[in-house]
């Protein structure tokens, strides 16, 4: 998990693009809002996931809530979902 998000949120999913170097994390926090955040992994970083947004920062009322914001935000998760329509 990265340093940006913190120890007391519960990651509830995580969606990987097809290429394996994009991520993005739906967590609930202790308050019980949702939030999401974005990775990426790149071999020169020892494929560690690396923060590439600062979409953890902002809260939603519900999981659906912040799924939904991320893929309207995030073109690659977008675009894979709508290809498994």
């Amino acid at each position: 998990m990265s340093t940006r998000l913190d120890k007391s949120w519960i990651v509830l999913e995580s969606r990987e693009n097809a290429e394996g170097n994009r991520r993005v994390d739906l967590f609930v926090r202790p308050d019980n809002t949702y939030g999401f955040e974005e990775f990426r992994k790149d071999p020169e970083d020892a494929r560690a996931w690396t923060p590439v947004q600062y979409y953890s920062g902002v809260c939603y009322a519900s999981k659906h809530e912040a799924a939904a914001t991320a893929n309207r935000l995030i073109e690659w998760l977008g675009a894979d979902r709508n290809s498994r329509g």
